[in-house]
């Protein structure tokens, strides 16, 4: 059940104020934190500097030459008291997703751990509706919930180098196709053509916070076409 409590303010070092909507990635918790996120870039209060959402809070930057964290509390509050400002459609995308062996090495893993045949955890990871909650970690990481039950597994104890651009990974309940090479802890399970990087320094990624992604499964040798187009 989505996490409705009064929002906690938590002062981070002496520029920033992080809100706190709840404790548990849910999509009814991630939609407060990007209303917010929304009424703050309509209404900025003197000396907001950035924010930056994510699943569960909003990191809220300022000037500490112009306020101070109980001042900026008292804006925050103010414009929660405001009617919200309303979310633009959410665009739906479609990702391409290539399973083959030598492209998704953990998915025999994830299917022994799980009770799964691999064609079992493949079903289970195209039957999925993901939701974009935040940006982090590399330029371009969307991480999305909504990975389902019966697939979700922690995080692996020790990452792996070298992780490719364009791997899908997992872990928990959340899913990521990764836009540079990097270590990565998650579980690799197929490999994606889709760009998310884009050449568009307007719109530099695919997705936005809030968008929805749907998994379709290709063969290698249109995966290996597509691969060939972007360098070609």
């Amino acid at each position: 059940m989505a996490d409705t409590a009064a929002p906690r303010f938590v002062p981070v070092a002496d520029h920033a104020l992080l809100v706190e909507f709840g404790t548990v990635i849910d999509d009814a918790v991630t939609d407060r934190v990007h209303a917010l996120d929304r009424t703050l870039a309509a209404a900025p209060f003197a000396g907001l500097r950035e924010t930056v959402p994510a699943f569960v809070n909003l990191l809220i930057d300022f000037d500490p030459l112009a306020t101070d964290h109980a001042t900026v509390e008292a804006a925050v509050r103010d414009r929660l008291a405001r009617p919200a400002i309303a979310a633009r459609p959410a665009a739906t995308h479609v990702v391409e997703v290539c399973y083959d062996a030598e492209l998704a090495p953990d998915l025999g893993a994830v299917a022994e751990q799980t009770g799964l045949t691999t064609d079992g955890v493949i079903a289970a990871h195209l039957s999925g509706r993901y939701r974009v909650g935040m940006f982090g970690f590399a330029p371009g990481y969307a991480y999305m919930s909504g990975t389902p039950a019966e697939i979700r597994l922690p995080r692996k104890t020790a990452p792996v180098r070298g992780v490719p651009a364009g791997q899908v990974i997992i872990a928990g309940a959340q899913c990521i196709v990764t836009t540079l090479e990097m270590p990565a802890g998650w579980w690799r399970i197929g490999r994606s053509p889709t760009r998310i990087l884009r050449d568009d320094p307007d719109r530099p990624f695919l997705f936005d916070a809030g968008d929805i992604v749907t998994m379709r499964r290709i063969d290698r040798a249109a995966y290996d076409r597509a691969m060939a187009a972007h360098h070609g």
